[in-house]
């Protein structure tokens, strides 16, 4: 087996057996990046001399008994809206583009100091305000599983590498859907945890309000361990919450068997490719078949949910971008600045509408959850949508659907591969659980990925 097909747990452990050098398995996937990522466009900045140099250094502390635990050599690649001290970072924009930060962002600060390696930054929707990451400065970067095809978005760079096999695991963001699209059209693993739970310091801002981190990997046992790095309290973060977090990777086993289980049928979840909705209720019955009683009804505040996000979005990116927009609008690529301009639009009576929708819902949706351990639904209603000729202002609202709701609400929401369509496009299902349960919904989501085969498949590159 290629070095580059190993999980990131199996990698770890050969590593922590000493059966497999961090060196050796950072040169594999530095040449799949340049031998792949040509025709994929996954990354903006491939970073060969310092990945190399740091999985020296984790080689030498291994061997010197010095074993940080398993992201000790395990090469991980970014979104590049993630600071990285030396190492660019531009958040897929043009003003950005020779911007080097002087400190690292939080997120990686945790994974550098549980020894992971940095292969380089991915590519993403420009400013991160999209969901196609058709990015008019980077290069379109394109699905694995069908070039012509988009990645979504906004970590669609992410996305992309995951599941071309060109990192191990990867941090991306989320604001209105954008670790969960890329994870649903791309046949990945990607978790939305509670806002909160994940620092967003050193972390360009889409919006202030809006923003989660969270972890991205091919199978859900490595998004646990990549979450158990980068969860936990940061007092000079004015965004994240002072919650205890779990042991994420212990909390996997155990099962569903018992649960209550609601499956959302209502019109706004229903409003989906009918391959979608088959294959997400063939995941339902897998429920079932685990032990889990599923309810089939109406999740209230859906459409409201991704009506409200559709406002704060554009209105806070266009407040972090009010100077850009004012005198330099030529800037931004064409799909970005229409958004930013309707941003910008929005009057204050319509977003206070908005934030109190946003405080009403949260609770309305937290009560939700005093009846049921999860929610199921579509992550996204269509499969990946060819790139060419697509409109990404128009293609936000229909990708953002059934994801935007959780974002709107701060709920952990984890998506995960759940079939394919007859031309062989992946098809995601989205598990959603009350507020600081990630450790539920990645139980929910390991015990599902176990007893069907969908984790076994890999695009024809």
């Amino acid at each position: 087996m290629a070095l580059t097909s190993l999980t990131l747990v199996e990698a770890a452990d050969l590593i922590a057996a000493r059966k497999l050098s961090p060196v050796e398995l950072t040169q594999a996937y530095l040449s799949r990046i340049e031998a792949l990522d040509p025709k994929l466009t996954a990354f903006i900045t491939v970073t060969p001399e310092l990945a190399l140099q740091q999985a020296r250094e984790a080689e030498q502390a291994i061997g010197r008994g010095e074993y940080r635990g398993p992201l000790h050599g395990a090469p991980l690649a970014l979104k590049d809206l993630f600071d990285t001290k030396g190492v660019r970072t531009t958040a897929g924009g043009k003003f950005f583009a020779g911007r080097v930060p002087e400190a690292d962002s939080v997120a990686w600060q945790r994974l550098s100091a549980a020894g992971a390696i940095l292969l380089g930054k991915l590519n993403m929707h420009e400013w991160a305000l999209g969901v196609t990451t058709i990015n008019p400065h980077y290069g379109t970067c394109k699905n694995p599983w069908a070039l012509d095809r988009i990645t979504g978005g906004s970590s669609g760079g992410s996305g992309a590498a995951l599941a071309a096999r060109l990192c191990l695991g990867s941090m991306g963001s989320d604001t209105g859907g954008s670790i969960r699209i890329p994870s649903s059209l791309c046949g990945t693993v990607g978790l939305k945890p509670t806002y909160g739970r994940v620092s967003v310091r050193g972390v360009i801002p889409l919006s202030w309000n809006l923003d989660h981190i969270g972890p991205m990997g091919r199978r859900v046992r490595d998004v646990a361990l990549l979450l158990q790095a980068v969860a936990g309290y940061d007092p000079d973060d004015a965004f994240s919450a002072d919650a205890p977090t779990d042991d994420y990777g212990t909390a996997l086993e155990g099962g569903v068997r018992g649960w209550r289980v609601a499956l959302a049928t209502d019109s706004h979840f229903a409003d989906a490719d009918a391959e979608v909705l088959s294959a997400v209720r063939e995941a339902a019955r897998a429920f079932e078949q685990l032990g889990a009683t599923v309810v089939e009804t109406e999740f209230p505040g859906g459409q409201e949910a991704w009506a409200a996000n559709g406002i704060m979005t554009p209105a806070d990116a266009a407040a972090y971008h009010r100077e850009r927009l004012q005198t330099r609008p030529e800037g931004f690529g064409a799909d970005l600045l229409k958004r930013l301009q309707r941003g910008a639009s929005f009057s204050s009576t319509e977003y206070a509408l908005a934030r109190h929708t946003q405080s009403r819902l949260r609770r309305q949706f937290e009560k939700f959850f005093d009846g049921f351990d999860l929610l199921l639904t579509p992550t996204t209603p269509i499969p990946a949508p060819v790139a060419e000729g697509l409109n990404s202002v128009e293609t936000a609202p229909v990708l953002t659907r059934f994801v935007a709701p959780f974002n709107l609400t701060g709920l952990p929401a984890l998506s995960l591969p759940c079939g394919f369509t007859e031309s062989g496009l992946p098809i995601g299902l989205q598990i959603v659980a009350r507020p600081w349960a990630e450790a539920r919904v990645l139980r929910a989501g390991y015990a599902f990925e176990q007893a069907t085969e969908w984790r076994h498949h890999a695009p024809p590159l």
